[in-house]
């Protein structure tokens, strides 16, 4: 297995960045909710929305830099060798079982990440940002037919059941990434060395 650059610099600006800010509204946002004191609640509240302004650029960002460079093609799902890796994550990986899929260039991502991405930009993520900005700028529709469909405490409500979402998906991400690895920061040093072991080979790539 040679080592090969896997993940450009801007990936990994944009992962860790991202990991950073996620953790923020997380952490104000639950001060925001009372479920304790860091910051107090003005602070937490400016906090939150300085962080979530800084991520929504971000990914537009992201979200340019994936279409323009053809990485989105990375998150597309597939079931090529899904009940394999399901298999191999429920016991397979305990057996120090060959992991049935093969990191390459072009498929960094198994099929299981794949689906829990794409389940994080579909369903979580738009929630969020909807909850999010009906919530801020609740001033602006208060008093239009919107309000009448729509309270803000059950924006509110979406809002954190989408955050509560957010931050399951985070600790088991980082549960797989501490326990799946050989060694166990074998993830964390690819993401930010960018290098990483190519354990197979693309489609028409020469032996």
């Amino acid at each position: 297995m040679s080592k090969i650059l896997l993940f450009t610099r801007f990936e990994r600006f944009w992962h860790w960045t991202q990991a950073f800010l996620v953790i923020v509204m997380l952490i104000t946002g639950g001060e925001i909710r009372a479920l304790y004191s860091l910051f107090g609640f003005d602070q937490a509240v400016a906090l939150h929305e300085m962080a979530a302004w800084a991520l929504i650029t971000l990914w537009i960002f992201g979200a340019f830099w994936h279409i323009t460079t053809g990485e989105w093609r990375q998150y597309i799902p597939t079931t090529e060798n899904l009940m394999g890796m399901m298999r191999y994550y429920a016991y397979g990986i305990f057996r120090d079982e060959d992991k049935p899929w093969k990191k390459t260039r072009r498929a960094k991502h198994n099929p299981l990440q794949r689906l829990a991405y794409m389940a994080i930009q579909v369903f979580i993520t738009p929630l969020i940002w909807v909850t999010g900005l009906l919530y801020l700028f609740y001033a602006s529709w208060s008093q239009t037919e919107l309000s009448e469909l729509l309270s803000l405490d059950r924006v509110a409500d979406l809002h954190v059941i989408a955050a509560y979402a957010m931050a399951a998906f985070l600790i088991v991400h980082l549960y797989m990434v501490l326990t799946t690895g050989h060694p166990w920061y074998a993830s964390i040093k690819s993401m930010l060395t960018g290098r990483d072991e190519e354990t197979g080979r693309d489609e028409g790539e020469e032996a």
